[in-house]
């Protein structure tokens, strides 16, 4: 394989700027200038529902050359009209400022206004630069932090900022669409031709302006060398003077009037799905030399990792463990009952700090001594825990559902992961995939927050790295056998066993947990009005492989008289009483990260002395293509009683948006059909 020689432009006289006249637009938004129309309310009356506006929002990119190479100068504009208090958020801004080896991205010639109107007059008070403050995101991010001043509902506020960067692979991406209304949004983008950057443009709204043009800058430069290797590790190597002209290639997109992103339930993050730009950059080509590729490829990616000393080489350093794992090893051979216990002992003895990364924060063995690390950590000190053990274990990177969605058609780039889990391989052809950063979760599950699609295996031989889905084997799984006996007056009491599987107990474990016994059944008695629950129990609380089990009695008081007709709604605090799906379309998938199944099984004790007027008619309610089904029945049993079922499966984790339409109606009628009343008659 050759080694890409990536040449840098000595930039000694700009002799001619160029662009062609398409793009030579004025700017959409003049700095501390607002619009007077921007203080009549009558301009708002449609944004009702919004707790505030963006009216522009203005951004450029263009390359600028310095100290002896090319860099990136970014300017933006924001003007945002405050509506409501809950928008005061607005008028703190983070600007994110990429750093590695030592350089980082520089915030200049930042500015701000706040805009009140006073007394029939526009009061203008300045935002003090001095104010603000760093905030570490990550160990490549830091975030500066700023707040416009006296905000109040009906101001306008302001910003505008430069960021200047020497990281031309860190090209600004473009959003177009917030969780509030947007106006005018627009990005425009100067890149010399040598830079090849894949531009992906995602969402659901239609852009108002998609322009673009070719120019040129003529220039003399000098090639003062070039850079052996490949990606962003390169050496310097020999090179010559030239005098070129450096074609130039300009964007400008503009969205106007764009509606709120509004989340749904089961969703990932956001950031999947509202409309925005992102910039990738692919290759180089200087003149007079062949295209060059900047990024890196998987196979690249796993053997960078592999000898970093904060991801592979940690992985080397489990021998510390030896110790403890031997008395544990003895206790069986069975290879699952050894996976599950050296998950065991990992998870007990590394607490998760909440940060999700895939680089260690410390060595492996200090994480341990500590009792603390982030996911990389605890997850990574279980690879080399069940390598000792003497299980073919590795990691596999992925994307949390707030980080965002990992498409495999995009170019290999790490950034779009945060987060590691193991790789267990089992024989014949079996694997499993295990976290031990959650105290709740067992050996061979994952935390929901990993339910995002697939993940990147990174193997000891990088031609063997590959996709791996991260679909689960557990469902999300509800059970419930209710026992009601009824009375003459309305009333009833019961036993109720219900049991949480699978995700299902994970959440009402976290749950459980956090609010203790006592509170957990005052919540679940919140809109149960009436109930009184006499005794109950939870079983299996701690045994993480089974569902999480809790039986309970309930009393409900009927009316003062007896009466001839009984009508009731036997599902009415059991079944799905909502339809989770509100709104009449959605643009993008419905994901629920895993298969859900459950299931009801009612039996009703009639009170001495009536009989059935009415019952519910069976329903069977099926998805398109096998997506999923629903099934209700009641009917007499024996001695009295009524034996009604309903169960409802979920196929797929993940619909797509054309599904929607069907799987809202399949709620819809699941929620009708469970309300539907029994209606008893005294006998005569």
């Amino acid at each position: 394989m050759t080694t890409p020689v990536l040449c840098r432009l000595s930039l000694l006289a700009v002799l001619a700027c160029a662009s062609t006249s398409a793009l030579a637009q004025t700017d959409p938004i003049k700095f501390g200038k607002p619009d007077a129309k921007d203080f009549e309310a009558k301009n708002f009356v449609a944004d009702s529902a919004a707790e505030a506006v963006v009216l522009c929002d203005y951004g450029r990119s263009r390359f600028e050359y310095a100290d002896g190479d090319f860099r990136v100068v970014f300017d933006r504009i924001t003007r945002i009209k405050i509506l409501k208090k809950s928008g005061y958020d607005w008028a703190t801004v983070k600007v994110p400022l990429y750093h590695q080896a030592g350089r980082e991205e520089k915030l200049l010639n930042l500015r701000g206004y706040t805009y009140n109107l006073v007394n029939g007059q526009i009061a203008k008070e300045k935002f003090d630069d001095a104010t603000t403050f760093r905030e570490e995101a990550n160990s490549n991010v830091t975030m500066r932090k700023f707040t416009l001043p006296n905000v109040r509902e009906g101001a306008v506020i302001e910003y505008a900022y430069t960021v200047q960067s020497d990281f031309t692979f860190n090209f600004q991406d473009w959003q177009f669409q917030e969780s509030i209304p947007v106006r005018w949004s627009e990005y425009r983008a100067s890149i010399p031709a040598y830079f090849d950057y894949k531009i992906l443009m995602q969402g659901y709204v239609p852009l108002a302006v998609a322009e673009h043009a070719e120019g040129s800058m003529q220039a003399t430069v000098r090639q003062e060398g070039g850079y052996a290797g490949g990606g962003f590790n390169t050496q310097r190597v020999a090179g010559s003077a030239s005098s070129v002209v450096l074609p130039l290639k300009t964007h400008r997109w503009a969205a106007q009037n764009v509606p709120a992103f509004r989340d749904e339930p089961f969703m990932t993050s956001s950031r999947d799905y509202v409309s925005r730009l992102d910039f990738e950059l692919a290759g180089v080509q200087w003149e007079g030399q062949p295209y060059r590729p900047v990024s890196d490829s998987w196979e690249k990616i796993n053997d960078d990792l592999l000898a970093d000393e904060n991801f592979g080489a940690q992985l080397k350093r489990g021998g510390f463990l030896k110790d403890q794992l031997t008395p544990l090893l003895a206790k069986t051979t069975d290879p699952a009952a050894r996976i599950a216990a050296v998950h065991d002992l990992v998870r007990k003895s590394v607490k998760y700090n909440g940060r999700d990364w895939y680089y260690t924060s410390t060595s492996l063995r200090k994480a341990y001594d500590q009792h603390r690390g982030n996911a990389a950590d605890v997850n990574l000190l279980l690879i080399a825990a069940l390598r000792e053990a003497g299980f073919q274990a590795n990691p596999v990177l992925l994307s949390t559902r707030d980080h965002g969605f990992v498409n495999q058609e995009f170019m290999p780039l790490l950034s779009r992961f945060n987060y590691v889990v193991a790789h267990v391989a089992l024989p014949e052809g079996k694997e499993m995939l295990l976290d031990a950063t959650e105290e709740l979760v067992p050996c061979g599950m994952l935390p929901t927050r990993c339910l995002n699609n697939v993940g990147r295996l990174i193997m000891p031989k990088s031609a063997d790295s590959r996709w791996i889905s991260l679909v689960p084997q557990q469902r999300l799984t509800e059970y419930q056998q209710i026992q009601l006996t009824l009375d003459d007056k309305g009333g009833y009491t019961g036993k109720i066993h219900s049991e949480h599987g699978g995700y299902a107990g994970l959440a009402q474990r976290d749950r459980l947990r956090e609010k203790g016994e006592k509170k957990y059944v005052e919540e679940m008695l919140q809109g149960r009005e009436g109930w009184n629950v006499s005794k109950y129990q939870f079983a299996q609380r701690d045994a993480l492989d089974k569902p999480l089990a809790f039986d309970y009695e309930v009393n409900v008081a009927g009316s003062d008289a007896q009466a001839g007709m009984l009508y009731l709604r036997p599902l009415q605090h059991f079944g799905n009483s909502k339809n989770p799906f509100v709104h009449e379309n959605r643009q993008f998938p419905v994901d629920f990260g895993c298969l859900v199944d459950e299931t009801l099984v009612m039996t009703l004790t009639l009170p001495a002395g009536y009989e059935v007027e009415e019952l519910p008619k069976p329903a069977a309610v099926t998805l398109p293509d096998n997506g999923g089904r629903f099934m209700y029945q009641v009917q007499p049993g024996a001695n009295g009683t009524l034996q009604l079922v309903s169960r409802l499966s979920l196929s797929r984790p993940v619909y797509s948006a054309e599904s929607y339409a069907d799987l809202r109606e399949f709620y819809r009628l699941v929620v009708a059909k469970q309300a539907e009343q029994i209606v008893l008659k005294k006998k005569s």
